[in-house]
């Protein structure tokens, strides 16, 4: 790993994306590198899309309840403005901003900010999620977490929705996703499909 090998307060300008299916601890592992380079006194700014008012309206909180204070904006640009003089910068849920993300990561890199960014990198149909590919494709360090499969305990793969709601971004929690493995989501997958067929013959 790069923090084993170089101190906090010595990185140069670079792009670090952790992703991941939901419930595999990207948040948290965001959370615990902003709060290293905190430790090693680097000026930190973190930033969340306002969407996202699952725990908190203004903090960035993990599955397990840690947090840190963030700042919730409508679009990446804001980012730019907003993280002036900072040494590292934080995004989570990263999934749900523009795609002009890309170029202000990219900006605050060449400017020697070390960007480090959490996000779902599939969405419930196991699509590539927004604007995520292609900042895992400018990143310099991509890490992947996992959870646990809930059906047969291998790593988890993707996130399967449990609600019948077909838009891409839907916030919810363990009432309305579950982690899979690969075997065990695309069989969620093809009995989703069968329930539906089921559903529009029945209402017919």
């Amino acid at each position: 790993m790069t923090e084993n090998l170089i101190g906090e307060s010595r990185r140069p300008g670079r792009i670090e994306v952790v992703c991941g299916s939901m419930f595999s601890g990207k948040t948290e592992e965001l959370i615990r590198r902003l709060r290293r380079a905190r430790f090693a006194k680097q000026h930190v700014a973190i930033f969340k899309p306002t969407m996202d008012v699952r725990y908190s309206p203004s903090d960035v909180v993990s599955h397990d309840h840690t947090a840190l204070r963030s700042i919730p904006v409508h679009q990446s640009d804001e980012i730019l403005k907003l993280s002036g003089g900072c040494d590292v910068v934080g995004i989570d849920e990263a999934q749900f901003f523009d795609n002009h993300i890309v170029a202000v990561c990219n900006k605050l890199a060449y400017q020697g900010v070390r960007v480090i960014i959490a996000g779902l990198d599939m969405d419930f149909l196991g699509n590539p999620f927004g604007p995520m590919p292609a900042l895992m494709a400018v990143a310099d360090e991509v890490t992947k977490v996992h959870a646990i499969c809930v059906k047969c305990g291998s790593l988890a793969y993707a996130s399967h929705r449990l609600v019948n709601d077909k838009e891409q971004v839907m916030l919810g929690e363990k009432q309305e996703y579950e982690p899979l493995c690969r075997e065990c989501f695309q069989k969620a997958l093809l009995n989703d499909k069968r329930n539906a067929q089921s559903r529009s013959l029945f209402e017919k």
